[in-house]
């Protein structure tokens, strides 16, 4: 089993690195049959990476909690300018800040600790590329074991008073180059909750979450593809907005 996941582990890091081919789909014997599976492989790609932040969200019918590390050299602040990239995958999305550590322990946090840890709120892009040639055709444990399509990330300025927001009224303008996008609220609902599986389990393999750390709460856009050159920006009414531009 280790040897398997150090195998899916070396061949999505050299895809993404451009050392080896981008990948129709994970061998069928090497693909991870569950979450665990697929964290795992997570995992052995991210080794010696300095974790910046992390995504979270639910995955699947059965709305299972996700995460993936994000890499802090893909952490950029409002305005960016980005490489041409290949896929250019852009998502709306709220992120947080952690003001103090959140160490793995014996009790569960709670929400109001996690809360309390959390010093301010970001309008952020989330920008997606992938190992795979067309991530849509493969299943959602190989996605996630690519960590779910992360490939960098853009915030904007931070609102310290945002438990006074309401996320579930908050709209959400996204616009790249001339196409606009509204939407409502975030699809996986409380953000917060969120974070406390994050804070309780899904960080604890990597030392739990620390001060400074930005955890990103999933896309209220869905994906969307942004030609080379294009302009983006996402804005939340109440929050704030954040903008980059990828080269041509």
């Amino acid at each position: 089993m280790a040897e398997a996941i150090e195998q899916v582990a070396a061949l999505l890091r050299a895809a993404r690195q451009g050392t080896g081919p981008l990948l129709a789909a994970l061998p069928e014997a090497l693909r991870p049959a569950n979450l665990a599976a697929a964290h795992a492989i997570q995992h052995i790609a991210a080794a010696g990476a300095d974790i910046g932040g992390w995504k979270v969200g639910l995955l699947g019918a059965d709305k299972q909690f996700f995460c993936a590390p994000m890499p802090q050299s893909g952490l950029h602040g409002s305005p960016a300018r980005l490489p041409r990239g290949r896929m250019r995958g852009i998502e709306a999305e709220v992120a947080f800040r952690l003001a103090r550590d959140l160490p793995p322990r014996a009790a569960p946090y709670t929400r109001a600790e996690v809360m309390a840890a959390l010093a301010t709120a970001h309008p952020a892009i989330e920008v997606l590329e992938s190992a795979y040639r067309d991530p849509d055709a493969v299943d959602p444990w190989s996605n996630l074991a690519d960590s779910m399509m992360h490939g960098g990330f853009v915030h904007g300025p931070g609102v310290a008073a945002w438990q006074g927001l309401d996320f579930a009224a908050m709209t959400v303008t996204q616009t790249i180059d001339d196409a606009v996008m509204q939407r409502t609220g975030n699809p996986a609902g409380d953000m917060i909750r969120l974070v406390e599986w994050l804070a309780n389990d899904g960080s604890h393999w990597a030392g739990g979450l620390r001060a400074g750390q930005i955890v990103t709460c999933g896309s209220w856009t869905g994906k969307t593809w942004a030609p080379a050159g294009a302009s983006v920006r996402v804005a939340f009414a109440g929050l704030g907005d954040a903008t980059l531009a990828f080269s041509a």
